[in-house]
């Protein structure tokens, strides 16, 4: 992987208001661990970010390669945030926390979470875990590229397909000849033949 891997940690304030406050000076030690252990794995740590409504800007001006989420009480908040950040640009998602809720971490893969991490911090299972995270992410992203591009090529086939037998009505070709003429038209146009279909389409419903 990319030593120079660029990443966003979404947390908390590492501030503890009460050092009597054992649960609170826990995480923040845990979240300081997880911080040094990027840095000592080669990893390229750019920012530190609250789990806010700002939280899409940050990102969209940052482009990090990976959205790390370092989450406790309000971890379903975070990730709620952290999602709706990466929605229309996505980006690997590693959530570490030492919440072993079940029904968090099916809602979080639901998401889209790419690694979801239960405590256990030692700075030596970082990087496979990052370096999996974006394996994953990455084999998952072509899947949905294909699933997109079957989706696309299939609604266009039903496009000609409606164009064609427009033309068997209309103009009493038969199928063969009602391709060729679609074909032709995309040819002298340098459009695709959905396209030029759909272009066809459009104008017989405007004219009725």
């Amino acid at each position: 992987m990319n030593e120079a891997l660029r990443i966003v940690v979404v947390a908390p304030d590492l501030v503890v208001s009460d050092p009597r406050d054992a649960h609170a000076v826990l995480l923040a030690e845990r979240s300081r661990s997880l911080r040094i252990g990027l840095l000592e794995n080669g990893f390229n740590l750019i920012a530190i970010l609250p789990a806010d409504t700002f939280l899409t800007e940050r990102l969209a001006q940052l482009q990090p390669d990976m959205v790390i989420v370092d989450a406790e009480s309000e971890a379903r908040d975070a990730l709620e945030h952290v999602v709706m950040a990466t929605r229309d640009e996505r980006r690997p998602i590693v959530m570490f926390t030492n919440d072993n809720d079940s029904t968090l971490a099916r809602d979080a893969v639901a998401a889209g979470v790419s690694a979801y991490v239960v405590a256990g911090l030692s700075t030596e299972r970082i990087r496979p875990i990052l370096d999996v995270a974006m394996l994953r992410f990455h084999h998952e992203e072509g899947l949905r590229q294909e699933l997109a591009e079957a989706k696309s090529e299939l609604s266009g086939r039903k496009v000609i397909d409606r164009a064609k037998g427009l033309l068997m009505q209309r103009q009493q070709l038969t199928e063969q000849q009602a391709y060729d003429k679609l074909r032709k038209a995309a040819m002298n146009k340098g459009l695709k033949l959905h396209e030029v279909a759909q272009r066809m389409l459009d104008m017989a419903d405007l004219l009725g």
